[in-house]
C-alpha cells in the first residue's frame, strides 16, 4: 500500500520557500482550495529513494468531496484502493484480500489527502504558508506549527487556479511525486463512490 500510506504517513518537502510566513498565502491557499468543493482527476506517482533511484511508478484515478470524503484507486497490476466516508478510512489490498479499517483523523496535519478534501478554513491555524508565483503556477509550502504532526513541510502546486501536482519527501528521504491530469472540479459525484463495500472473505483488520 505505498501509494495510499504516501498520503497518511510523515512526509517533508522538496522545495524550501520563504523564511517568514505571510497571512496573505494562508487566505489564498484557503481560497484555492475552497472553491472546489469536488474534484475528480487521473493521478500518476513516481516515487525515488535519497539518492534518486526509481522505487515505484503507479497511476489510478481519485475523487473527492468535502469534507473528508476521498477515493483513491490505483490501477493494476499494484492496485490498492483507499475510501473515506469522513469517518473511517478502508484501506483495501487485493493481493492480499485484507481491508484495514481505520478512524479518519480530522486534523489537517495528520492526513494530506485532508488538504484537499477536508475543512481549511482553519489552515492557518495549523501552519505556516508560504508561497511564491511563476506565470500561472503557484506553489504553496506549508509547515505544521506543533511537534504532534506526521510530516515536516508538504508542497502544493497550482496551476491556473487548480491543483496540478504534490511534492513530497518522506522521513527516510524517499521522494514522492503525485501529478494529476484531466482534473474536473465542482462536478456531481455519488454518494456511493465513497462507500467501500467489504468483499466476502477479505480479512478485516481494524485499527
Amino acid at each position: 500500500m505505498r501509494l495510499i500510506r504516501m498520503l497518511l504517513l510523515p512526509v517533508l518537502a522538496v522545495t524550501t520557500l520563504s523564511a517568514h510566513a505571510d497571512p496573505k498565502d494562508a487566505a489564498r491557499l484557503t481560497q484555492l482550495l475552497e472553491k472546489s468543493q469536488t474534484l475528480t482527476a487521473r493521478f500518476s506517482q513516481l516515487t525515488l529513494d535519497g539518492s534518486g533511484t526509481q522505487l515505484q511508478e503507479t497511476a489510478g484515478e481519485m475523487s473527492l468531496k468535502r469534507p473528508g470524503l476521498f477515493y483513491w484507486h490505483t490501477d493494476a497490476p499494484q492496485e490498492q484502493l483507499m475510501v473515506s466516508d469522513g469517518q473511517k478510512v478502508s484501506l483495501w489490498d487485493p493481493d492480499l484480500e485484507q481491508v484495514t479499517i481505520k478512524k479518519l483523523d480530522q486534523r489537517l496535519t495528520q492526513t494530506p489527502a485532508l488538504l484537499l478534501s477536508g475543512d481549511v478554513s482553519k489552515i492557518s491555524e495549523s501552519f505556516d504558508i508560504t508561497s511564491k508565483e511563476a506565470g500561472g503556477v503557484m506553489d504553496f509550502t506549508l509547515k505544521p506549527k506543533t511537534r504532534d504532526t506526521l510530516f515536516d513541510s508538504l508542497r502544493l502546486s497550482f496551476r491556473n487556479g487548480m491543483i496540478n501536482d504534490m511534492q513530497l519527501i518522506d522521513s527516510v528521504g524517499q521522494r514522492t511525486n503525485i501529478l494529476f491530469t484531466g482534473v474536473k472540479a465542482n462536478e456531481a459525484i455519488p454518494a456511493s463512490k465513497f462507500k467501500f463495500d467489504i468483499p466476502k472473505g477479505a480479512d478485516v483488520i481494524q485499527e
